[in-house]
């Protein structure tokens, strides 16, 4: 009897059920999550990412499941991944990273909004190239978002136009963004020169709590009217800011930029991962797409370098061509990668808050050119 029962538990434990796929994935997951505790690559968001990862690959938990009617319910993370379908929770990380920013560097130097520009480069490039590898626009246009660098964007972008991509992409915008002391220093050096890179630039303009006010309302009307598809994000982002620049909504700011964004953060993460089922994830467009992102973010990184070189000679050698890496969107890593490449060059140089300004024009641009995207292919 004993024996019996103890076959019986075995036959139906998760051990019988497993192949050689979903044990890919375990593998996989908790690489992810050395990658996240031993060497802190962005863990955050890859330690979450990587146990939902791991959770969705352990067989029969059915913890992704979806409901049978009103006769069974789901698993628990397809519950809590409606958030992400729905756009719910990109939107409300846009509204802690609104809180937590300060948008007066771009403020005091407005040029900068060209350079923000100019580092979604990357996303036109890998767009072309997904086109001419078999993807659909939709797919194409999901996969080149990555580019901008922003997460919660592409997840975003994703959902909306190639939502069995999710996977592949998020985690690929996610791990770009963790490597970027990595793969940003290379390019830097290889597009600026060493006079340039220890230029010293002159401390901004003091902004005005006026403008910082007026800031966040100018842009949701300005890119809300013209892109109406982007006001879960640029609506987000702005209100957060307004909560923090206003001086009026403390008690608002501070849940937002730590309790709310912590807790979506996590939500945001292991659904994610949990999309990552080895049925789906071990494909060869899998392969591709992570190729295509790395394209998209090198080139967006070298549009924005290129762009602050030109403006760097236009203005006579004060702006350092460093601050044109920060244009793309990952606040504030990049804005730290090029204060710390500046000071290599010349101890003297304090390129974090001047490089800020970029940054946070590429998280509208990133925003900004998802709108255009989802205009363009949505249904």
């Amino acid at each position: 009897m004993l024996a019996d029962a103890l076959l019986k538990l075995w036959r139906e434990s998760g051990y019988m059920a497993l192949d050689w796929k979903a044990l890919v994935m375990i593998v996989l997951a908790c690489v992810l999550i050395y990658l996240a505790i031993a060497k802190k690559f962005e863990p955050l968001l890859l330690l979450p990412i990587a146990f939902g990862m791991l959770l969705a690959n352990l067989p029969l938990t059915g913890i992704m499941k979806e409901p049978l009617g009103s006769s069974e319910a789901g698993g628990l993370l397809y519950y809590l991944y409606q958030g992400v379908k729905l756009g719910i929770y990109p939107s409300l990380i846009f509204l802690g990273i609104g809180a937590m920013t300060d948008f007066g560097p771009l403020i005091a130097r407005p040029s900068n909004l060209i350079i923000g520009a100019g580092a979604q480069f990357g996303i036109a490039i890998a767009f072309v190239t997904a086109i001419a590898l078999g993807f659909l626009p939709g797919e194409a246009a999901s996969i080149g978002i990555i580019g901008g660098a922003d997460g919660p964007t592409a997840i975003y972008l994703t959902t909306k136009l190639a939502p069995n991509l999710l996977a592949p992409i998020s985690i690929a915008a996610y791990s770009y963004m963790a490597l970027i002391p990595l793969i940003q220093p290379p390019l830097m050096k290889l597009l600026t020169t060493k006079k340039e890179r220890e230029i010293v630039m002159e401390q901004s303009r003091k902004v005005s709590k006026l403008e910082k006010i007026c800031f966040p309302l100018i842009v949701s009307i300005v890119c809300i009217l013209l892109l109406p598809s982007v006001a879960p994000l640029i609506g987000m982002l702005m209100l957060g800011n307004l909560f923090r620049e206003s001086g009026v909504t403390e008690r608002l700011s501070e849940t937002v930029q730590n309790a709310l964004i912590n807790i979506v953060t996590i939500f945001l993460g292991v659904t994610v991962g949990a999309t990552a089922q080895g049925s789906a994830f071990l494909k060869p467009e899998t392969i591709k797409i992570i190729l295509l992102g790395l394209l998209a973010f090198m080139f967006s990184t070298v549009g924005g370098l290129l762009i602050a070189k030109i403006m760097s000679f236009l203005s006579g050698g004060k702006i350092n061509p460093l601050i044109g890496s920060a244009g793309v969107s990952a606040v504030p890593m990049a804005a730290r990668v090029a204060q710390v490449e500046g000071q290599k060059a010349n101890p003297r140089n304090y390129l974090l808050m001047h490089a800020m300004g970029p940054n946070v024009a590429g998280v509208i641009g990133s925003a900004v050119a998802a709108g255009i995207l989802l205009s363009l292919f949505g249904k």
